[in-house]
């Protein structure tokens, strides 16, 4: 499988500009098979969904259906999404032909009040897209490897996020940790740049085999990074090691 990571700067508040800068970067890309957008992709990360929030029906959701048949490729990313009087900080896992698999975040960083601006979901999404198994989770998931834990025996674990710079040491930290512990690929794809509260972003965007490995490494730089991900090799190596065999059984309760 080919994956593509997006990593540049957000306009704050502003989805058309983002949605424009996006396009202009998903069509430098040749074939893939899958298109990751950052954490609230459409607006930057804001605590005022009131201002911003789109429902599933908005133009972001049409505007990704149509990248993805232009493209013939899955495209996922997260934004603000209002449902029942409830606002959703909600990754959406577009297929190629217009069907869609969502994931509300279920860890809400609540240093920046997003707990209180935002419903957590409840609920692990496994996507299988051509073959593969995938879990998609959002920013501050990546702290909390319970919940992350590979008892789907799930190939590809993805984070997209809005990841701040004075933190970074620990996103490529837990970024090798998930991938070692759960014996899967990885995909961790942040954002650059300084949105309107000051806050600066370090991109860090990477992709890691099931050893912790590094395949890709965008560093801090803007652009599309590409990975390819071999599932035969990911297959032969769990045989190989058998730690999943290993895990501990436990049940998650909220």
């Amino acid at each position: 499988m080919k994956i593509s990571l997006i990593q540049t700067s957000l306009t704050w508040e502003d989805p058309q500009a983002n949605r424009a800068n996006f396009e202009r970067l998903i069509n430098s890309i040749g074939q893939t098979d899958l298109i990751l957008l950052p954490e609230m992709f459409a607006t930057g990360f804001t605590m005022k969904p009131q201002a911003v929030a789109e429902t599933m029906d908005g133009e972001t959701i049409a505007w990704m259906k149509e990248m993805a048949a232009a493209k013939d490729c899955a495209i996922t990313g997260s934004l603000v999404i209002e449902e029942n009087g409830r606002y959703y900080n909600r990754l959406v896992f577009v297929f190629p032909g217009g069907d869609i698999q969502t994931y509300d975040k279920r860890h809400l960083f609540t240093l920046a009040g997003e707990d209180k601006a935002y419903t957590a979901g409840t609920e692990k999404l496994i996507v299988e897209y051509k073959g593969w198994k995938i879990c998609p989770l959002v920013c501050y998931d990546l702290r909390f490897p319970v919940f992350a834990r590979n008892v789907e025996q799930y190939d590809l674990l993805l984070y997209v996020a809005n990841w701040p710079s004075p933190r970074v040491f620990a996103w490529d930290t837990l970024l090798k940790a998930r991938a070692i512990e759960n014996m899967c690929y990885v995909a961790g794809l942040n954002r650059i740049g300084h949105d309107e509260n000051g806050h600066a972003y370090p991109g860090h965007s990477q992709v890691l085999d099931c050893l912790g490995g590094i395949i890709t490494d965008a560093s801090g730089n803007e652009g599309v990074f590409t990975a390819v991900l071999d599932k035969e090799s990911l297959l032969e190596t769990r045989k190989k090691f058998g730690f999943l065999n290993d895990r501990d059984s436990f049940t998650l309760r909220d």
